[in-house]
C-alpha cells in the first residue's frame, strides 16, 4: 500500500465520533477520562551518555524527522529510544493529520499500528501456553476441530505463530468482506475453510490468517473476545494504558491518521485503515492502537526476561521461546510472533543490530524493536507507508538508532 495524501474533508474527521466495542459492559470512555498522554513514565528518564549514548548522533534522528514532518512526506511522527532501561529520546513530530488546524503530534500520539498487532496477540496465546492450557506443538485442529481438509491435520499451533502453516495472508475474499463490513467472525470462518496453500512445516509465507486463528484458540480458551482479554491480562498490568485492539471508546480524532492513497475513495471511506469500521473491528493480525511508550514497555518487558517493575508477565523461558529463530530448517528465520533480524520480511530494524534483535513492522508506518544484547529498543510509529521505498525511512532511522551507542 502505497502512502499518498488523504482528503481529509472527503471522509470528515470532524464528524467521525466514538468506535463503540461490541461488550456491553464496555462502554466509550468520554475523550477527558482518558488518562493524558505521557502521564505515566514508561522508563526512567536520562541522559543518554550516561548510558553509552551520543547525544549528538541522537539530535541527527530529531533532524532527520523534523525535514520529514516539515516537507509533508511525514505527517506525523512519535519515537522513543531507551536502553539499560532508561529513556533516552521521546519525541513527537509534525500534526495528527494534514488539516491546517490539525494538533500537533505528541511523543504518545496513538497510531494504528497495523501489523505489530500479530506479536503483541501472540502474547495472548503464549499466556495459556504458560498455564498448561495450550501446547505449542499440539494439531491446530484439537482447538479448533472445524479446521479441516487436505492437510491441515498436520498444522501444528506454532506454525500459526511463525508463518509455515500454510494459510494465505489473507482469504481469497477480503475484500469483499470488508466491503461488506463483515464482522470478525465471517473472517474467522473463512479462515477455517480456506485450503492451504503448501505442505505445513515446509515453506514460509507471511500470513496474517495465522494470526487470526491463533487468537481464536485464544477466545475459545480464555472464553474472552481477545480484545477484553489483552486488556485484562496484558495492557492493565503492564499499564499500557494508551492501548486497545479495536477503538473500545477511543475516537479516530484522537488518533495519527494514515496518509492513505486515494483516501478520498469510497471504499476507503467505507473500509479502508482510517475508517471507523476496520479501526474498530479488533483484527488480531492489524487493528492494536499504541503509543510509543505503551510498545516500549512490552519491549522492555521481554528485555527483563517477562518481567517490568513487580509484575511478571512471562518467565524467561516463553520470552527466550518467543524471540529465537524457529524456522531453522527452511532457513526463514522468525520467532514466535515477531520477526528477527534476518527474517525474510517486515523487519525495518536496520542493518546495524545484534543477530538476537526482535521485533516488527506495520504497513501503517510503524516499527517496534529490541536489540537485547545491546540492551537498546526503539519505537517508531509513523503516518507513512512502511513500503514507501522499500522501508528505507524506518530502516535509516533504526540505523541512527544503532549508531547512536558509543559505549557498550
Amino acid at each position: 500500500m502505497a502512502a499518498g495524501t488523504i482528503g481529509l474533508a472527503g471522509w470528515g474527521l470532524a464528524a467521525i465520533g466514538k468506535g463503540r466495542g461490541e461488550s456491553p459492559d464496555q462502554q466509550p470512555q468520554p475523550t477527558g477520562s482518558r488518562p493524558p498522554l505521557g502521564d505515566t513514565a514508561m522508563l526512567t528518564t536520562s541522559e543518554p551518555e550516561s548510558v553509552g549514548m551520543s547525544t549528538e548522533r541522537l539530535s541527527r534522528i530529531a533532524d532527520r524527522l523534523e525535514t520529514e514532518t516539515h516537507t509533508g512526506r511525514v505527517t506525523s511522527a512519535s519515537i522513543l529510544i531507551a536502553r539499560h532501561g532508561k529513556t533516552v529520546f521521546h519525541r513527537g513530530f509534525g500534526k495528527l493529520h494534514s488539516h491546517p488546524r490539525a494538533p500537533a503530534t505528541q511523543p504518545d500520539t496513538i497510531y494504528l499500528l497495523a501489523s505489530i498487532s500479530k506479536p503483541v496477540s501472540v502474547c495472548g496465546l503464549m499466556l495459556l501456553v504458560e498455564r498448561g492450557e495450550v501446547v505449542l506443538t499440539d494439531p491446530v485442529q484439537r482447538y479448533l476441530p472445524e479446521f479441516r481438509g487436505d492437510q491441515k491435520a498436520q498444522v501444528k499451533v506454532w506454525h500459526l505463530l511463525s508463518h509455515v502453516s500454510g494459510l494465505p495472508d489473507m482469504i481469497p475474499n477480503n475484500s469483499a468482506l470488508r466491503r461488506a463490513h463483515a464482522p470478525l467472525s465471517q473472517f474467522v470462518n473463512e479462515a477455517l475453510r480456506t485450503p492451504l496453500l503448501y505442505e505445513p512445516g515446509t515453506q514460509f509465507a507471511y500470513q496474517s490468517m495465522g494470526t487470526l486463528l491463533a487468537a481464536e484458540i485464544t477466545e475459545r480458551i480464555s472464553g474472552m473476545r481477545l480484545r477484553d482479554f489483552l486488556q485484562r491480562e496484558i495492557f492493565k498490568p503492564l499499564k499500557m494504558q494508551h492501548t486497545t485492539l479495536g477503538l473500545n471508546g477511543l475516537s479516530i480524532g484522537e488518533t495519527a491518521i494514515f496518509q492513505e492513497e486515494n483516501g478520498d475513495s469510497e471504499d476507503a471511506k467505507s473500509w479502508g485503515p482510517n475508517s471507523p469500521y476496520w479501526r474498530d473491528m479488533g483484527h488480531p493480525w492489524g487493528g492494536l492502537h499504541s503509543t510509543t511508550g505503551d510498545l516500549a514497555r512490552l519491549l522492555q518487558t521481554f528485555q527483563n526476561g517477562g518481567r517490568l517493575g513487580n509484575f511478571q508477565l512471562f518467565s524467561p523461558a516463553t520470552t527466550q521461546a518467543m524471540t529465537r529463530n524457529h524456522n531453522l530448517s527452511i532457513q526463514a528465520p522468525w520467532g514466535l510472533g515477531w520477526a528477527l533480524r534476518n527474517s525474510p520480511v517486515w523487519n525495518y530494524f536496520g542493518g546495524l543490530g545484534s543477530a538476537a534483535t526482535f521485533g516488527h513492522v506495520g504497513v501503517t508506518g510503524t516499527v517496534a524493536w529490541s536489540d537485547p544484547r545491546r540492551q537498546l529498543l526503539c519505537v517508531l510509529l509513523t503516518t507513512r507507508s512502511a513500503t514507501e521505498q522499500d522501508g528505507f525511512l524506518l530502516n535509516s532511522i533504526s540505523n541512527m538508532v544503532h549508531s547512536a551507542v558509543v559505549q557498550a
